[in-house]
């Protein structure tokens, strides 16, 4: 009876279609602080500066993006010829490049930035010298968020992870890629917990549908976002009931819809929430576009402006 409970919990534990191992920051930083540094040592860039962007760009290793492609940066095709997948971002089904392994997404992440001019001036600064590593990525144009920057800096102080930058940071890890052991190890060792596979993305923001059981305890608990956050990200009222198959944002929507959507066609069913929610946008900026109230009822057919209306 024991050989069985246990083979049944390890057949449960090896299966990603219902559960998945999910990082806090703290265990991804120390999972991949390794090859952070050896990307630092390898090419100037800052150690610090690649582990927050990895952090910030991959939701801490749990973004769909990380867990299904292997890519933590967010890089998308461009001249790419590997393996891709197609996801919602700034623009509609926009395509992202697919890695065998982290290591694999570290190093091209490297390679990006030290061979595209746009981010050649980047490799005048120190490479301890963080704050301005972040300035020039968003001036450079690496994310469209205009806080970027501010959100690196903010993670790489919270973290202290500037002390990653520092010339004998993992001095006895140094070598010129990892071996088996190392791969194996930045991919174990993580509690089963089935709120990291559950993580998607609509507008470059990420959410989670809420099923039966979840409560904004819950969430909080797992995920790290506060109730009354979660509240205000998705325009809800304070004594507001989680409802089964919502869209539960984790951050602050986009005041636009990602190119591609301009506006949505009503159909049977539909309201200024549940559209705001599909899209990503902020309610009050939908209500702006089209010059309405939120308490406006939508009819069937009607278009409703996700972005400025053309003129």
């Amino acid at each position: 009876m024991k050989k069985f409970i246990l083979y049944t919990i390890l057949l449960l534990a090896s299966s990603t279609s219902i559960f998945a191992s999910r990082y806090t920051r703290k265990q991804y930083i120390q999972k991949y602080k390794q090859l952070a540094i050896r990307e630092m040592k390898r090419t100037g860039i800052p150690a610090s500066i690649t582990m927050a962007q990895g952090l910030l760009e991959s939701a801490n290793g749990n973004s769909v993006l990380a867990r299904k492609g292997n890519n933590h940066f967010g890089i998308k095709c461009h001249d790419w010829r590997g393996p891709s997948m197609k996801m919602d971002d700034d623009r509609r089904n926009e395509c992202f490049r697919m890695y065998d392994n982290p290591y694999d997404s570290y190093k091209d992440h490297s390679e990006f930035l030290s061979t595209r001019s746009r981010y050649a001036f980047l490799f005048k600064y120190r490479s301890d010298d963080y704050r301005r590593w972040a300035h020039g990525l968003k001036k450079a144009g690496y994310a469209t968020d205009p806080k970027y920057a501010h959100r690196l800096i903010k993670i790489i102080e919270e973290e202290h992870l500037h002390k990653l930058d520092k010339k004998n940071a993992g001095r006895d890890y140094w070598m010129e890629k990892p071996d088996d052991t190392d791969l194996a190890d930045i991919d174990s060792g993580l509690e089963i917990d089935p709120f990291g596979a559950r993580l998607e993305i609509a507008n470059g923001v990420h959410y989670i549908k809420v099923q039966k059981g979840d409560t904004f305890f819950s969430i909080a608990k797992n995920l790290g976002v506060e109730r009354k956050k979660l509240l205000r990200y998705n325009d809800l009222p304070k004594d507001y009931i989680l409802q089964i198959d919502q869209i539960l944002y984790l951050h602050n929507k986009r005041n636009k819809a990602a190119r591609g959507y301009n506006f949505h066609r009503v159909k049977e069913g539909d309201n200024l929430y549940d559209i705001s929610q599909k899209y990503g946008v902020k309610l009050k900026r939908i209500c702006k576009y089209n010059g309405i109230k939120k308490d406006y009822k939508v009819e069937v057919g009607e278009r409703i402006w996700l972005r400025n209306k053309r003129r």
